[in-house]
């Protein structure tokens, strides 16, 4: 009966100290956030005291009526930005998963010749920084009238999230047995009704993944959007906080209400599809 008791308390206090081992860590990611959000509704006077003013003497919403042109400090074009990234990251979202889709399908299902050199050198090009690309993706683009425009920045995210994508996918339909699309075809459906009925259903928390990783992505991709848009019918959010700087001062409550209006789409799509996502990532680490 002791020993019982002693390895009750032995697991009780193990569990103790991996949940609190959990708290600090998600304390400390979450830190750096929290800060931007508390920033966002306090006055310039306390976001730049020295020492630190860690807790508020007041909150109001003077950066948020600013950024909208409401106190006179100059307005930025957040709507108009905003629209720039949405448009922008769907699109490119939506394209890269397409094609995600098609290449991951047949790198997972089919075999052909260079199968295993072409896979390879997809990876590859994610080992180059996007930075590295700015400044060739400049002069092409120039050279095809596509600089400042949405259709190059779609252009360019795609580039930037199929082999991520192909990848995910690939692994993903791996994980799903042929003998489902087969059974399906013997039943009478065709190869396409087979693959949408059957097989992308199994598989569609992969996709929501890498859908939500390549989103992720072109919404808050800065370097190359920074290099590849000029006015403001083009630039995104992570652009225009530029706006918030001028030769001398920086306005950080400004950009900390920016910030915080960029964080809330992606926490509205994680939560949306949080079952997915999770459902996702270990999809395929447990088999029957």
């Amino acid at each position: 009966m002791a020993s019982n008791a002693e390895h009750r308390l032995r697991k009780r206090l193990l569990r103790i100290a991996h949940l609190t081992g959990l708290f600090l860590a998600m304390s400390l990611i979450c830190l750096p956030g929290l800060w931007i959000v508390l920033n966002s509704f306090r006055p310039t006077v306390e976001i730049m005291a020295k020492p630190p003013v860690w807790i508020p003497n007041s909150l109001n919403l003077d950066h948020y009526r600013a950024m909208f042109g409401g106190v006179g400090e100059g307005g930025v074009p957040v709507l108009t930005y905003f629209r720039n990234s949405l448009i922008i990251s769907v699109t490119s979202t939506l394209v890269a998963l397409l094609v995600g889709m098609a290449g991951g399908y047949a790198f997972a299902r089919y075999r052909f010749k260079g199968k295993a050199a072409l896979f390879v050198g997809l990876m590859a090009t994610r080992a180059v920084p996007g930075v590295a690309l700015s400044l060739p993706l400049f002069i092409i683009m120039a050279r095809a009238g596509i600089i400042d425009t949405h259709f190059g920045l779609i252009l360019t995210y795609v580039a930037l999230n199929v082999p991520f994508t192909v990848w995910l996918i690939d692994g993903f339909f791996r994980q799903v047995p042929r003998e489902l699309a087969e059974a399906a075809e013997i039943d009478g459906c065709t190869r396409w009704q087979a693959f949408w009925k059957v097989e992308f259903p199994v598989a569609r928390a992969g996709i929501a993944s890498a859908g939500i990783f390549a989103f992720l992505t072109s919404w808050n991709e800065y370097a190359l959007a920074s290099q590849l848009t000029r006015s403001v019918n083009s630039k995104t959010m992570p652009v225009g906080l530029l706006d918030f700087t001028s030769q001398f001062t920086l306005n950080w409550g400004g950009m900390c209400a920016l910030a915080v209006l960029m964080i809330i789409p992606a926490l509205v799509l994680t939560f949306l599809v949080q079952k997915h996502l999770i459902a996702g990532l270990t999809f395929g680490g447990v088999k029957g």
